[in-house]
């Protein structure tokens, strides 16, 4: 009887999210620049893939430029679009002679395709426009997307920002009440290939689930007004072991190494390099399919038409499905505030809810790329207890049925488990935990059976860097110098060969030759 109660809770569970999954789609249209045929093509794909209605395709006839005036955005634009929303019955408007106002509406989630432009230049006068002081209120450059997002509220003053009402929000943006509100996110890249992966990539990531690791790059920024960024990418930390993602984390001025073996990456966020920098630029590298992946910069998105230019483009190159940015300077305190992204996200919310549930204001200069109804840990809600398939799995499951039991209980029971089922990157990440909590000697007994039970070199490796930075902790510099020699003696052509160099030198008092490698913690 209670196995047959809990069969029936599980279908109506499933059945209210299939509901609900379809009102957002139908909540969705697609917008592309019908003067490109490659813009067009992508949108009838990516709607076919979706299953988005025919008739919320629209095409519009505007710049192929990237960069358009703030007049192109208006006629070619804005404009178009709020008679076609009128047109279509997807608004209800109300013109009481002193403006319209929308007060009902259809849609709420905008998928842009590459080909429509990209940002708004800054304009010197403006119809209605009051600029209004400081570095913010004088500024009326945007992103296309971020004004967008504002389009049913018909304003005319385009200098500042406007506050997000759906800023920390928990609510399916279905079930919010600000009917002006889109929700605005774009499927753009440097090729189509890399759009059409993109949104093939989401779709299959939501059936099989997101499994990876998580590599968070802190720059231990101490100053006035940055600090904030190293405590988002501290409590992604936090948020990820919460629920079991194993989490790689560095929280050192420098960037992870272009050597550093960084595999099976889901998830990346860091910070604050100009262009994309690091392991990433290594042929071989290669998210996993389906990866979120973000860098904090303030031009991170200035285009997204060159597959080496910033951080956006290039990641999506690389594989990632998701990326947030930039296209002018946003001040860090109004761009994507990346721990509310990546909670939201691993809540099982879309892309599209989760972007806009984490930044403060609209009608500025932000860009959310990748599919806007993209939910990567939506399996995470179909999981049934018992049934894992893996050890990226295991660790999930472990973690949420764990999380309310005492740290040292949770983890010997995460050691106990990883232990009898040879899991090692739980015990990894269980090494990792330690060396943050300064327990050096636990982290080398973990790290040691991590490289017992791995079977990939660069995994391997990658917990030899870290077990020897734990070792020289503990100031046994002999025991550091053994393990790396032994290693440099079994993998001598891995491509983490100079990082171990680097750490050998260093042991034996020698300046390293290349930067200090980045092992975690």
């Amino acid at each position: 009887m209670k196995r047959y109660q809990s069969l029936l809770l599980l279908l109506l569970l499933l059945l209210s999210r299939a509901e609900a999954d379809q009102r957002l789609v139908d909540s969705t249209i697609v917008v592309y620049n019908s003067n490109l045929s490659e813009s067009a093509a992508l949108a009838k794909f990516y709607a076919q893939k979706r299953g988005i209605a025919r008739d919320h395709l629209v095409g519009l006839d505007c710049s192929s430029e990237e960069e358009i005036t703030r007049v192109q955005y208006d006629e070619t634009i804005a404009n178009p679009l709020r008679e076609i929303f009128k047109e279509r019955g997807w608004w209800t408007v109300r013109d009481a002679g002193d403006g319209i106002s929308v007060t009902g509406s259809s849609v709420r989630v905008v998928a842009l395709i590459k080909g429509m432009p990209l940002k708004i230049r800054a304009v010197a006068d403006y119809p209605g426009d009051k600029p209004g002081p400081g570095p913010i209120g004088n500024r009326n450059e945007a992103s296309v997307d971020s004004e967008l997002t504002v389009l049913g509220a018909y304003l005319p003053q385009i200098s500042g920002v406007v506050p997000n009402p759906y800023f920390q929000s928990f609510r399916p943006i279905t079930d919010f009440g600000n009917d002006t509100l889109l929700l605005v996110c774009r499927l753009d890249a440097p090729s189509a290939s890399t759009v059409q992966r993109m949104i093939v990539d989401a779709i299959a990531a939501e059936k099989k689930g997101l499994w990876g690791r998580a590599y968070v790059d802190g720059a231990h920024k101490v100053e006035p007004g940055l600090a904030l960024g190293d405590q988002w990418l501290s409590d992604i930390v936090r948020q990820c072991r919460a629920v079991g993602i194993p989490t790689v984390y560095d929280d050192t001025p420098e960037i992870f190494p272009d050597p550093f073996p960084m595999t099976d990456c889901a998830l990346y966020y860091g910070w604050y390099t100009e262009n994309m920098a690091g392991p990433f630029t290594r042929p071989d590298f290669h998210f996993v399919p389906g990866a979120v992946a973000v860098h904090i910069h303030s031009f991170s998105a200035r285009t997204l038409r060159d597959p080496n230019a910033g951080w956006v483009g290039p990641l999506l190159t690389k594989g990632a499905a998701v990326s947030v940015g930039n296209v002018y300077e946003p001040y860090l305190q109004l761009t994507t505030q990346l721990d509310i992204f990546n909670d939201r996200l691993l809540h099982g919310f879309t892309l599209a809810e989760s972007a806009y549930m984490a930044i403060r204001v609209l009608s500025w200069v932000s860009v959310m790329v990748g599919d806007p109804l993209y939910r990567p840990y939506a399996s995470w809600l179909q999981i049934e207890s018992g049934k894992t398939t893996g050890d990226w799995q295991a660790y999930h499951e472990f973690a949420t049925k764990n999380a309310a039991r005492p740290a040292n209980e949770y983890r010997a029971a995460m050691r106990e488990t990883a232990m009898h089922t040879h899991n090692a990157a739980v015990l990894e990440d269980l090494g990792l935990i330690e060396v943050q909590d300064e327990r050096f000697t636990a982290a080398t007994n973990n790290f040691q059976l991590a490289r017992l039970y791995y079977k990939k070199r660069d995994d391997i490796v990658r917990v030899v860097l870290e077990e020897a930075a734990a070792w020289l902790k503990l100031k046994k510099t002999k025991r550091a110098l053994d393990l790396i020699r032994s290693t440099l003696r079994t993998v001598p052509d891995a491509p983490a060969a100079p990082l171990l160099l680097d750490v050998e030198r260093q042991a034996a008092g020698r300046p390293p030759i290349s930067p200090t490698p980045k092992p975690g913690g």
